[in-house]
């Protein structure tokens, strides 16, 4: 059972140090439009769809993360309320429809999108589109694995001392 928490902390240290790096990467390449746009007065497309790609793919990173650390926004006016083996149950049960939504529209609908637009290359950069797609079922997997642990931390948890 460690081991899968091990994974976890590995799995987070590098998608922490990919969306550092993804968000720098945009750093740079936003700076450099803004220069060749007002300064060269020459405007780079390459650089305004890279911008666009590396945005997604951090968004996807980023959402993973926090699934990871199981900080992800939530309604808590409800959830709050409950105590005990109802509050289990929901938050289960949430941790359920995570799983579902990662699976099915994540892995299996990025899995076929990515397939689907492989003969499309992107305007500017001239890469199949489907490697632009590729971070959705990557996300979606470690969003399924998050939420299994998420989902043995609610089992594990003292629920007797309920103080939050």
């Amino acid at each position: 059972m460690s081991a899968l928490y091990k994974l976890r902390e590995y799995l987070m240290k590098i998608i922490g140090a990919c969306t550092a790096f993804l968000f720098t990467v945009m750093v740079v390449v936003g700076s450099w439009q803004i220069i060749s746009r007002y300064v060269f007065n020459s405007p780079s497309t390459v650089s305004e769809e890279l911008l666009t790609y590396t945005f997604a793919w951090m968004a996807l990173l980023a959402s993973a993360y926090v699934f990871g650390k199981n900080d992800h926004m939530r309604m808590a006016f409800l959830a709050d309320q409950v105590k005990g083996t109802p509050k289990i149950v929901m938050e289960l049960i949430i941790q359920f429809l995570v799983f579902a939504f990662a699976a099915i529209v994540m892995v299996y609908g990025g899995i076929a999108i990515t397939k689907l637009t492989m003969t499309q290359v992107t305007a500017s950069l001239q890469i199949p589109m489907g490697y632009v797609y590729f971070m959705v079922p990557i996300s979606g997997v470690l969003i399924m694995y998050f939420s299994l642990l998420n989902a043995l931390d609610v089992l594990k948890k003292d629920h007797t001392k309920e103080g939050k």
